[in-house]
């Protein structure tokens, strides 16, 4: 039986490259895309002793390099099984009034747009081969919506509808359609969203054990190894010193 594929956008750091290396210590062949070359190369060059990897050099937001990537895939890697739509940002935290345009561009762009230029390419291959697997990485914030969250939550609140469409109009042609929601997860997540000030990401995750980008991988690895008539629609997972996005119990 051969070895299933799998995509995942946003795999040069963070749960899109945990992902990646938990998929490869299971045995499935890799397409990794990001916007950072070397680091896919390392990746590839670690995880290629594993399995067959293939990296993909584009940003979700441009939509002719995301179908001239997917479209000149090698033979090898036509067949999808699974696709990882990882690739997200939150740019800033400030109120509404205060708000970048800027920022709230490049997280509709990448948050929403992005997702929706990667599945445009890939959704036609899974119906064509009557299987597949989409899981779309949303977050607690497209649940409930916290003060200076406004477009992040959004664009988060957007992936949700997203993926409930994509599993109703998916609906028999065999394909899987389902979210992973996480709260927060060690990553360099609030480094992006604090624009590199690291004194100020160190300290959402200080004074309690938040998720790792590895608990993440271990459930997506999870849910896409149930059998197949068995869906996992929407998941939602929090350390548990967080009760919501903005409760946390900080020692």
């Amino acid at each position: 039986m051969s070895r299933p594929t799998a995509l995942i956008t946003g795999a040069t750091s963070g749960i899109g490259a945990a992902t990646a290396k938990h998929f490869a210590k299971n045995g499935i062949n890799l397409i990794l895309c990001g916007r950072r070359q070397e680091r896919l190369d390392a990746l590839k060059n670690e995880l290629q002793q594993l399995v067959e990897v293939h990296t993909l050099t584009f940003d979700v937001r441009n939509k002719k390099d995301v179908e001239n990537a997917i479209n000149d895939l090698p033979e090898a890697f036509q067949h999808i099984d699974i696709l990882i739509n990882n690739a997200g940002n939150a740019h800033g935290l400030d109120p509404i009034q205060d708000g970048s345009t800027d920022d709230w561009d490049a997280m509709l762009d990448i948050n929403v747009k992005g997702l929706l230029y990667v599945s445009d390419r890939i959704i036609p291959k899974m119906i064509a081969q009557n299987s597949g697997h989409i899981i779309n990485i949303g977050s607690t914030a497209g649940k409930e919506v916290y003060p200076k969250g406004n477009v992040y939550c959004a664009s988060k609140h957007a992936v949700d509808a997203i993926n409930q469409g994509m599993r109703i109009d998916l609906n028999g042609y065999n394909i899987r359609v389902g979210a992973v929601n996480p709260g927060m997860v060690e990553t360099e997540f609030s480094e992006v969203r604090f624009k590199g000030d690291s004194e100020k990401a160190d300290k959402v995750y200080q004074g309690f054990k938040p998720l790792q980008a590895e608990d993440i991988a271990d459930i997506i690895h999870f849910v896409v190894t149930r059998p197949y008539h068995v869906n996992i629609a929407d998941l939602v997972v929090m350390s548990v010193d967080q009760a919501s996005s903005t409760v946390v119990n900080k020692q």
